[in-house]
């Protein structure tokens, strides 16, 4: 499996293809995949586009505009009361219109506390569903993404954007949002109300403006870039915490323990450093603005106070144009007290959206006509041909050269040959999980890449060497690539592939609910069951890569009973390391370095005196050493 540079789920394929990173955790170049610098590309795109997800909830968005709308005003109108109560009552001493004033007061406040609750209340309706439909895209788009993408990520680092940063976004949509437009309103009305009390005024509470907006220029300069890294380090540790549970089992087996939490303090370290920075960047934008706040009150107080003994304005007029330049200085001030959570959010954006722009394996390759093809393919008689097929991995190193081979309907195809040699990348092509750099892949004479991938790979039944399960039962798990399956189909399936015994001995039968990947099962277990899997989905081309290696040479025997039976009338390529398995095969290819050597049947090979003899008696030999 050397030649396959990701982990694939065995079983019939039901829809596009699931798969795993090549180097799973920190250390397997998990992150080639990120953007290269902190800051975002197009800032404005991502507003953009959150803004189209927010604007499918026209209805409630509309609703917390008018409840914003409406507190505001009460905001705005609660200051010029009181100056209108220091003038006309405080100061004349008329305590009854004091009073009467006060329970409007009262009143008002009261108004808008019910109005901001509101407010909030609608809009965690508004933001949960927009990021709900944000998350189920995300996910979607993975489902599509081609397996190169993955081998590029790891599970840690899909996983930290599907919900460390969609959470970023939601806090960001649930309280960033509201205060967006309660400032906006705020900060019109504040100046509205100050240029109709004093103009001089007015234009002394805008000095202070212009170095607001340096100092937030300076400070998000910085802190995008900052909270972009911390982001990345929280990917690379939730990587590294997801390998390592994994192979806890080998972590243990080699006693690395210890080296596994050296491991791990250094990548949290790193998650530290990154992440006290971006806190104490974003920390900055509070106290300076509260302190650009302050100055800028006490000069108006000053200049209000001297206005007022000099008889140019009144009182009152100072008190309310005070409590209105606090206001207009207020929603800045809390902006930037918010500014943590903003950049959290627009990075967050960033990442999720990143994903979202990748190309999606339906989608046409560069230069190259691979994308899904819109025939169907309907009947299959099963003649698979290869024709002068090359493919790399990598831009600078070939892994097929040339191949060519043709598979009448219902022949058996063993593919063999040393680790790496590119026996598995040929059903990775076959399956279009990669597609083909030059040549022609045809299925009945029609070229695979002009086929729809979900319609050719509902005809490809596949036991992958590794046994996938998931957390569900285990009638579920056989019924995964057959959804209409019945219960008796589930069964029989699982009898032909000798695992109905074993799942009847287990306490709740084929109801048995597995943990992840089948932990509660053995290896050769869980391979019985993806056979079975493979079995009801009763594909026209059968694909078993290693599918026997996990099993001991009894249940072996068991599966190939069942599998000639399966393989009957099917179009069938075998992968085997154990040569002893495929010496029925109508066809035997040898595969090494990417190029076919050898071809024929099990005797034919063997009168060549080739490379397959080689391997054959090589292993002959050891099986005999083993059993002395």
């Amino acid at each position: 499996m050397a030649d396959q540079p990701n982990r694939h789920i065995s079983g019939a394929p039901a829809g596009p293809p699931m798969g795993g990173p090549m180097g799973g955790g920190p250390m397997g170049g998990g992150h080639r995949g990120m953007l290269a610098t902190g800051r975002a590309k197009d800032t404005k795109a991502i507003l953009r586009r959150l803004w189209v997800y927010m604007g499918r909830q026209r209805g409630g968005l509309l609703t917390v505009i008018v409840m914003t709308a409406l507190a505001a005003v009460v905001t705005l109108v609660s200051p010029l009361l009181l100056g209108r109560a220091i003038d006309h009552y405080v100061l004349p001493g008329d305590y009854d219109g004091l009073l009467r004033l006060c329970l409007y007061l009262l009143l008002l406040y009261a108004s808008g506390s019910v109005l901001s609750w509101l407010q909030a209340y609608l809009m965690v309706g508004v933001s949960q569903r927009t990021v709900w439909e944000l998350r189920n895209d995300l996910f979607a788009r993975l489902q599509q993404l081609p397996l190169r993408f993955f081998d590029t990520k790891t599970h840690g680092e899909l996983m930290s954007r599907t919900t460390n940063d969609i959470d970023n976004i939601s806090n960001t949509l649930n309280q960033s949002v509201t205060q967006i437009i309660t400032s906006f309103l705020t900060l019109v009305g504040s100046l509205a109300m100050m240029l109709a009390l004093d103009g001089w005024l007015t234009l002394l509470s805008c000095v202070t403006i212009p170095l607001i907006l340096l100092v937030t220029r300076a400070i998000a300069k910085h802190t995008r870039a900052s909270f972009q890294a911390n982001q990345k380090q929280l990917g690379e540790l939730n990587g590294f915490i997801e390998e390592t549970v994994s192979g806890q089992k080998v972590v243990q087996a080699y006693v690395r323990e210890e080296r596994a939490s050296a491991d791990f303090e250094a990548i949290s370290e790193r998650l530290r450093q990154a992440g006290t920075r971006s806190q104490i960047l974003s920390g900055l934008m509070g106290p300076v603005m509260n302190v650009i706040g302050n100055l800028s009150f006490a000069i108006i107080a000053g200049v209000g106070g001297w206005m007022a003994l000099k008889g140019h304005v009144t009182l009152g007029v100072v008190v309310s144009f005070l409590q209105y330049s606090r206001q207009f200085s207020r929603p800045v001030n809390e902006l930037a007290n918010q500014f943590n959570m903003i950049q959290s959010g627009l990075a967050g954006a960033e990442r999720v959206f990143e994903i979202m722009n990748a190309p999606t394996e339906y989608e046409p390759a560069s230069g190259r006509p691979a994308g899904n093809g819109e025939r169907e393919l309907a009947a299959v008689k099963g003649e698979v041909v290869f024709r002068d097929v090359t493919f790399r991995y990598k831009p600078d190193s070939p892994t097929l050269r040339g191949v060519s081979l043709t598979a009448s309907p219902g022949e058996t195809i063993a593919l063999v040959g040393p680790t790496g040699a590119g026996k598995t990348t040929i059903i990775n092509l076959l399956t279009r999980f990669y597609e083909i750099e030059s040549g022609e892949i045809t299925i009945d004479g029609a070229d695979i890449r002009l086929l729809d991938k979900d319609s050719l790979r509902r005809r490809l039944g596949i036991v992958l060497q590794d046994a996938y399960l998931f957390a569900d039962t285990i009638r579920e798990n056989l019924r995964y690539g057959r959804l209409d399956a019945t219960d008796a189909e589930i069964e029989e399936a699982a009898t032909l592939a000798n695992a109905h015994l074993f799942i009847e001995k287990l306490p709740d039968g084929y109801e048995t609910r597995l943990t992840a990947e089948g932990g509660n099962l053995s290896q050769g277990q869980r391979q019985l069951l993806t056979i079975a899997r493979a079995i009801l989905a009763d594909p026209a081309i059968l694909i078993l890569d290693e599918a026997t290696s996990s099993v001991d040479t009894r249940t072996e025997m068991h599966i190939q009973e069942a599998m000639r039976s399966l393989m009957k009338g099917r179009t069938s390529f075998v992968i085997a390391h154990r040569l002893s398995t495929i010496r029925e095969a109508d066809q035997i290819l040898v595969i090494n370095g990417g190029s076919v050597l050898e071809r024929g049947t099990h005797e034919e090979l063997l009168e060549q005196h080739g490379f397959y003899h080689n391997l054959y008696h090589s292993q002959f030999r050891s099986g005999l050493s083993d059993a002395g």
